[in-house]
């Protein structure tokens, strides 16, 4: 990591001055007390304005601040390439220094930690609050479980790892057959539920994936160049490439590695696990329901009516699988026709980049779904199993059933459900605002 440290802020010794020299970059600050001591470290992704703001009113009368901000003597910074530089660097320096007002970061059990299960034949990294004490190498504690959450979707962009909680082994057959999720059909993960590398491959990324969470980014860039090399003077071509790509993705890391943009919403209420694990069982699934699409609709008297369809993987959202849809063939109010266009046009080719979801939930009673079904009886592709949930008992309607089936309250099944319709719903709600506003806003 090539990281650049100020040491001389100038004439003026007041900490707020020397905040108003910070440059407008991304990277980790330090607050020091009268002694020189390092009472707090955080990350930004715009040094400058993060350390003044410290300096506000609203600072001083925050609870989160307030404890600390009167003790601000002194300010140092450590400039990094870009934000996913930033949260590693600020876990590893919280790790060493352990400020006074970082301490809570010591409990393993209240903050989250990047796990890479590093025993498996394809060793897969996660996200945990109850990290392992073996088999695995940890990186954090971090302060921030969805930041977090946004810099490894920027990161398996570039090392193809798996996120997924599949127990791949290289002699199971059965996975000679899996069907890989939509993390490989967008060039995310290798795709090792199906075979498609190699477990020495595959060791390899996640063997560069530690060199760079470990801060070696540098050497790490300078072994990929000499493997380059290597490849195009024995003709592997196709390896060659792949090797570039990687090298100019952890080269522009900074120009793709806004962690905001990748972040995903994480659900609170839910246990992602345990609700795709009660969905499997409730609907008595051979295969737990790895990917989820919701699909809702979106209109105000009829007027710019659109849809929107989300997608989840491994019951957490997957913004990269988010579509939105302008209504094309429907004219006046017909919530019925528009469910009926928008699945038409999703499953209207059986496209390998784009499998079809193992659960596809529609937000509505028996009606919609009596809909959607007569529509996916004409289209080449369908989903495995079609449900809809009806917002006012909340209750699941399921294909060839009379009866609508009544989930506890406190079921994490239903509660992942109702995560998929809410964010559905947001989803088209946004995109129907965003056309008011264009058709009321004069050019």
């Amino acid at each position: 990591m090539s990281d650049k440290t100020l040491d001389n802020f100038g004439n003026d010794n007041s900490a707020a001055a020397k905040a108003r020299l910070l440059p407008h970059a991304s990277g980790v600050y330090l607050m020091k007390d009268s002694a020189q001591r390092v009472i707090y470290i955080g990350k930004a992704k715009d040094l400058r304005n993060r350390a003044i703001s410290y300096f506000h009113k609203s600072a001083i009368e925050d609870s989160r601040t307030s404890v600390f901000v009167p003790e601000i003597a002194d300010i140092d910074y450590i400039q990094t390439e870009s934000e996913v530089d930033a949260l590693l660097l600020e876990a590893r320096l919280i790790k060493d220094i352990q400020p006074k007002y970082n301490r809570d970061l010591k409990d393993s059990k209240t903050f989250p930690y990047l796990q890479i299960r590093t025993r498996e034949s394809f060793p897969r990294v996660e996200i945990t609050r109850t990290p392992k004490e073996h088999g695995v190498r940890l990186f954090g504690p971090f302060t921030n479980s969805s930041g977090l959450r946004g810099a490894i979707i920027v990161l398996q962009k570039i090392f193809k790892f798996r996120t997924c909680s599949l127990d791949i082994r290289p002699n199971d057959e059965r996975f000679r057959w899996f069907r890989p999720c939509i993390l490989y059909s967008i060039n995310q993960c290798s795709g090792a539920c199906n075979f498609r590398t190699a477990s020495s491959e595959y060791r390899k990324n996640i063997h560069r994936l530690i060199r760079f969470l470990e801060g070696n980014k540098k050497s790490l860039i300078e072994g990929l160049k000499r493997e380059m090399k290597l490849e195009s003077n024995e003709r592997n071509y196709e390896i060659a490439a792949e090797l570039r790509d990687q090298i100019h993705n952890l080269e522009t890391l900074d120009q793709h590695g806004n962690i905001d943009t990748h972040v995903q919403p994480e659900a609170f209420v839910i246990d992602p696990r345990r609700g795709v694990l009660g969905l499997k069982k409730i609907f008595k699934l051979e295969e737990l329901p790895r990917t989820i699409e919701g699909i809702d609709i979106a209109h105000l008297g009829g007027c710019d009516m659109v849809a929107s369809l989300v997608c989840f993987t491994d019951g957490l959202p997957f913004k990269s699988g988010y579509r939105r849809y302008k209504i094309k063939t429907v004219n006046g109010i017909d919530d019925f026709a528009c469910m009926t266009e928008v699945v038409t046009r999703r499953f209207a080719h059986n496209d390998d980049n784009n499998p079809p979801p193992d659960i596809l939930l529609i937000d509505g009673g028996k009606g919609q779904l009596n809909s959607v079904l007569s529509a996916l009886s004409r289209t080449y592709s369908q989903p495995k199993l079609v449900i809809s949930l009806a917002k006012r008992d909340e209750e699941v309607f399921i294909p060839n059933q009379d009866e609508p089936l009544h989930l506890s309250r406190h079921s994490f099944a239903l509660r992942l459900l109702q995560y998929v319709r809410d964010e559905a719903h947001r989803f088209a709600q946004h995109y129907h605002h965003i056309l008011r506003k264009k058709r009321f806003t004069p050019e």
